[in-house]
């Protein structure tokens, strides 16, 4: 702790305080001596004076934290007002506390910063660990149908209207999702996701208003929804068009009003967020079947940005393919791994119905199988390899089995989940399961 106070006394009884909590204090009384402790030594939190012999306390705060960024400044003062609290925050102090002050104000102000840093370190630390987990998204692009999907996103994000994107599975929706938010006005509040497809109607209004304790079996305690929760923020619905009509009505007026009740509640709330919704499925031809409110959909798609499948975006590939072998080869760090070019015309030949996803998995299977350090035919998915052939349609001179190969690999291509994969092919997973490791052999 830095204590900076032109009062030897104040200095003092503050210092005696922060010592009675286990903290280290240097104490100084003038800017000079502040900046001079900063140099000689890391300091977590420093309580500043407003009012020095010989400056501001508000002109020092600046100096002082561009001497130690990662410095928690709270001010001290005996002339605390809105204004001055407004100035401090805006110039980057953390909190201020009023004189005189209590031992419990000063335990209790300090807890509450400590306890921020250790959030704050347990994020970067989860930040960190996804890293490792995933690749990092990129959106660096050779495709001319990509940099204009991005101009174009780009431009809206900057616009708090809903946004549609529209495209196959394993696209890069949700990313572009985030993208939107990171962009947006609304960047410093949350973004939060709500996969529509995963549970049940019941489940999936409570995920998304909350509940009240007892409405419904297994409710035991009230429970706040996802559009709460994303307050001041943006909602991803990923996948919208599987919502079912009376959700579809909920969110109409939602969209429409920010407001809503949680499931069992009569009293009416509301949430300011920014809808992004998602969908591989053609919406305008679902509501032609009476599957989804035209009414919600002219509500959601202000920008629908179609995002073109990886086949239409050749360029990408062997870039993306790349990047996703050295991200592979980093938790093999004993050899580096490298597309051998033979096999370039063979991604760039293989239609990728999976998309991103796809592609991601084929590399993740390659860095584990190569023998060497290029990654030849012999470690990628047989039916990468052999997309040579003309492919398998309805009508086509082929077999019953061949047709239901080809339409089982590319379902599975474009979900992460075999169940999900299974459910839409109106199988079991495990039939599913054993169907594709033959496929694959």
């Amino acid at each position: 702790m830095l204590v900076i106070d032109d009062e030897k006394n104040i200095r003092t009884t503050l210092a005696m305080c922060l010592e009675g909590f286990g903290c280290r204090v240097t104490q100084a009384a003038n800017p000079q001596a502040a900046l001079a402790a900063l140099a000689r030594q890391h300091h977590d939190m420093a309580f500043l004076d407003l009012r020095l012999e010989e400056a501001s306390g508000l002109d020092l705060l600046p100096s002082l934290l561009a001497a130690s960024p990662s410095l928690d400044v709270v001010i001290v003062t005996a002339y605390a007002t809105v204004q001055t609290a407004v100035q401090a925050m805006q110039r980057g102090a953390r909190d201020y506390v009023p004189k005189p002050f209590t031992p419990a104000q000063i335990r209790q102000l300090v807890e509450r910063i400590a306890a921020r840093r250790v959030l704050e370190v347990e994020v970067r630390d989860l930040r960190a660990q996804l890293d490792e987990a995933a690749p990092e998204v990129t959106f660096e692009t050779r495709s001319p149908a990509m940099r204009a999907l991005y101009d174009v996103l780009d431009k809206a994000a900057l616009h708090d209207v809903p946004v549609l994107l529209s495209g196959e599975n394993g696209t890069g929706k949700s990313a572009l999702a985030r993208r939107i938010h990171q962009l947006s006005a609304r960047r410093g509040k949350p973004f939060v996701v709500v996969n529509c497809p995963t549970l049940s109607e019941e489940l999936l209004a409570s995920e998304l208003f909350g509940h009240m304790r007892g409405a419904f079996t297994g409710a035991v305690k009230d429970q706040m929804g996802r559009v709460e929760t994303a307050d001041g923020g943006t909602l991803f619905l990923d996948e919208i068009g599987e919502l079912s009509p009376s959700l579809q009505a909920k969110l109409l007026r939602f969209v429409q009003e920010k407001q809503f009740e949680r499931i069992g509640e009569n009293l009416t709330r509301s949430s300011d967020v920014r809808i992004v919704a998602a969908s591989n499925r053609d919406l305008v031809a679902e509501v032609s079947a009476g599957r989804f409110r035209e009414d919600l959909l002219y509500r959601l798609n202000t920008f629908e940005l179609k995002v073109p499948a990886l086949r239409a975006r050749k360029e990408d590939i062997l870039p993306l393919a790349r990047r996703f072998l050295a991200f592979f080869a980093r938790r093999a760090p004993s050899r580096a791994i490298e597309l051998a070019p033979e096999v370039e015309p063979t991604l760039l030949s293989y239609a990728w119905p999976g998309n991103l996803r796809e592609l991601r998995n084929a590399m993740e299977r390659a860095a584990i199988l190569a023998p060497g350090t290029r990654v030849g035919a012999e470690v990628l998915p047989e039916r990468v390899v052999g997309s040579g052939s003309p492919p398998c349609y309805l009508g086509g001179n082929f077999t019953l089995e061949e047709i239901e190969r080809e339409h089982i690999l590319r379902v599975v291509g474009q979900h992460e989940k075999i169940e999900d994969a299974a459910r839409v092919l109106a199988i079991d997973s495990s039939t599913l399961w054993r169907k594709r490791k033959r496929y694959e052999q």
